[in-house]
């Protein structure tokens, strides 16, 4: 089996997803998982899929997520590793079948909820993501009542678990999501 490409991610996530806002997420954390395959010299394309395809079964099944990853995608192609990449971004939250290891997994585990505070303070600037700054994130980062139900517990750990300082991520989130911030409704 070939690495899932982001064309065949959009078209699977089209399958079982609906919401806008869901679409606008996949589309902020393949952009960030972009960025960061950059970092690490990986396959950005290949990267930016995983990002677009991590909530896959999220819509349909919102109190079981990453529990129904492996039977929505197993049909489509999608090979065991990405799946398990995918699943493995639920670690400790919803399911502890797949603990985050490789660069991928661990990327895609820090910038999920990140991505939410980056959005979020997007769209109360009136320039959303031009000249967004880390310095100026991170003061709304460590404001709890901003973006509340972005678990800042769960960034830190998947930040902490990449070796990486929050700021760097931050950039990469950053950097990413300015790419495609049309795509994000940004």
């Amino acid at each position: 089996m070939s690495k899932l490409t982001l064309s065949q991610a959009k078209e699977i996530l089209a399958k079982h997803t609906t919401e806008e806002h869901l679409f606008h997420h996949a589309a902020a954390v393949s952009a960030a998982m972009g960025a960061m395959a950059e970092a690490y010299g990986e396959d950005k394309e290949h990267w930016e899929a995983i990002g677009w395809l991590h909530d896959v079964d999220y819509e349909k099944f919102p109190t079981e997520h990453c529990h129904h990853v492996r039977e929505l995608l197993a049909g489509e192609g999608v090979d065991d590793e990405d799946i398990s990449a995918i699943i493995s971004h639920g670690y400790g939250i919803t399911t502890n079948e797949h603990k985050p290891v490789t660069n991928l997994e661990k990327s895609l585990f820090a910038v999920d909820e990140l991505t939410g505070i980056v959005q979020a303070y997007a769209l109360m600037r009136p320039e959303k993501m031009d000249g967004m700054a880390v310095k100026s994130l991170k003061k709304k980062y460590k404001d709890k009542k901003f973006a509340a139900k972005c678990n800042r517990e769960i960034i830190n750990r998947g930040v902490e678990n990449l070796g990486m300082e929050l700021g760097t991520v931050m950039e990469h989130c950053i950097k990413g999501m300015q790419e495609h911030s049309e795509e994000i409704g940004l």
